[in-house]
C-alpha cells in the first residue's frame, strides 16, 4: 500500500494518523476525564472526602470525555486539507465556511456544557458540605449564586456564537446593547431593583429559608429566596411570591428569631362592676397565672376606666420553646379562668361599645 497515495486531496498515511490519534483519545477519555473531574472535586473539597467522590465525580465524566474527544477531533482534522471536490457554494458561503461555522457552533456548545456542568457539580459538592451546618442561609447562597452564574454563562455562550459563528464585532455589539441596556434598564426598573434586594438579603440576612416571617399581614415559612422574589408557604399552606424589594423595604417579623411568645389579654368588664371586685379580679388573674407552667413573666393590672367599660390588661410571656399547640392551650386555659371566675363572682362583661 502507498502510503503517500491521495484520496480527496489528503494522503493516506495523514487519514492514518488521524485515524491512530482519535484512537488513543477514545482508549484515554475516561482515564483523562476522571483526572480533570478528580482535581476539581479537589480543588472544592480541600477535605478530599472519599465517599463523596464517588458520588459526584462521574457527574462531570461524561461532559468532559465528549468535550476532550471533540476537541482531538478538531485539532486533528484541522491538519488535513478540505476536499476540493467538496468545496461548493451556498448562496455567498462556501461549504467548507458553512462546515467551520457549524464545528465552531458544536464546539461553543460542548464548552458551555461542560462549564455548566462543572459548574452544578461545584455546587453540589458545596450543597453537600453546607447541609453539614444548621445554617440554612449557606444552603440558599448556593442555589442563588448557581442560579446567577448560569445567567452569567447563557450569555457568554450567546456572544460567543455571534462573534465566531456569524463574525460579529463584539465591541461595536457591547457599545449597541450597552445603549440599548440602559433603555431596558429603565423599563425594567423594578427588575432590577428586586435583583439589588435579592443581594442585600443575602448579605445582611434578615431572614434565611426556613424561617417563619409575617409580612404583608401573611405568615408563613421562608422556601425558596430568588433573584426576583421570595417565596413563602403560608399557614393555610397556599404558596405565595413577595417581590424582595417588599421584603427589604417592608416591616418583616421574623418569628423563628423571637425568644418568647406573648399571651395577651383585655378583660373589658362592665361599668357597674365595683372597684373591690376589679382589685380581686386582677389578684386572682395573678395568682394563677404565677402558678401556670412555662409562664416566665407576666403583667396583670387594670388599665383602663370608662363610660363604657374598665379593661383589666393581661400579659404573659412563654419561651419560643414550647410548642405552638400547647401555647394555644395555655392561652385558652386563661379564657377559661378568667370566664369562670367572672361567672362565679356575678361579674358582667361589657357588651361592644
Amino acid at each position: 500500500m502507498n502510503l503517500e497515495e491521495q484520496f480527496l486531496s489528503n494522503s493516506i498515511k495523514s487519514y492514518m494518523v488521524v485515524a491512530v490519534v482519535m484512537a488513543v483519545t477514545l482508549i484515554l477519555k475516561r482515564f483523562i476525564s476522571r483526572f480533570f473531574a478528580s482535581i476539581i472535586y479537589t480543588w472544592v473539597d480541600k477535605k478530599n472526602h472519599s465517599e463523596l467522590r464517588k458520588i459526584h465525580v462521574h457527574r462531570l465524566i461524561i461532559p468532559i470525555e465528549r468535550f476532550l474527544v471533540f476537541v482531538v477531533a478538531i485539532i486533528s482534522f484541522y491538519e488535513l486539507k478540505f476536499p476540493i471536490a467538496w468545496n461548493f457554494h451556498i448562496y455567498k458561503l462556501s461549504s467548507q465556511q458553512t462546515i467551520e461555522s457549524g464545528v465552531k457552533l458544536l464546539f461553543i456548545i460542548l464548552f458551555i456544557r461542560v462549564c455548566l456542568r462543572t459548574l452544578e457539580f461545584i455546587s453540589i459538592i458545596l450543597d453537600e458540605k453546607a447541609k453539614l451546618s444548621k445554617n440554612q442561609s449557606d444552603d440558599q447562597l448556593i442555589l442563588f449564586f448557581r442560579d446567577f452564574f448560569k445567567v452569567i454563562l447563557y450569555l457568554v455562550g450567546l456572544l460567543m456564537v455571534l462573534h465566531y459563528v456569524f463574525n460579529e464585532n463584539i465591541g461595536n455589539l457591547v457599545t449597541s446593547l450597552s445603549i440599548v441596556g440602559a433603555a431596558v434598564a429603565l423599563s425594567m426598573r423594578e427588575s432590577l431593583e428586586n435583583i439589588i434586594a435579592s443581594f442585600i438579603i443575602f448579605f445582611d440576612k434578615p431572614f434565611t429559608v426556613g424561617d417563619l416571617v409575617k409580612v404583608n399581614n401573611f405568615t408563613g415559612t421562608i422556601e425558596k429566596i430568588g433573584l426576583r422574589s421570595t417565596r413563602i408557604r403560608t399557614e393555610i399552606k397556599t404558596y405565595i411570591s413577595v417581590p424582595n424589594k417588599q421584603m427589604v423595604d417592608t416591616i418583616v417579623d421574623n418569628i423563628s428569631l423571637r425568644t418568647e411568645r406573648k399571651i395577651e389579654m383585655d378583660l373589658q368588664i362592665s361599668i357597674h362592676t365595683s372597684a373591690d371586685a376589679l382589685l380581686a379580679f386582677a389578684h386572682y388573674l395573678r395568682n394563677e397565672i404565677s402558678v401556670t407552667p412555662n409562664i416566665k413573666t407576666s403583667l396583670v393590672f387594670i388599665a383602663e376606666s370608662g363610660k363604657q367599660f374598665h379593661t383589666i390588661h393581661v400579659e404573659c410571656l412563654v419561651p419560643l420553646s414550647v410548642e405552638l399547640g400547647d401555647f394555644q392551650m395555655m392561652r385558652e386555659a386563661l379564657n377559661i379562668k378568667a370566664i369562670g371566675y367572672a361567672n362565679e363572682n356575678k361579674i358582667t362583661f361589657a357588651e361592644k361599645g
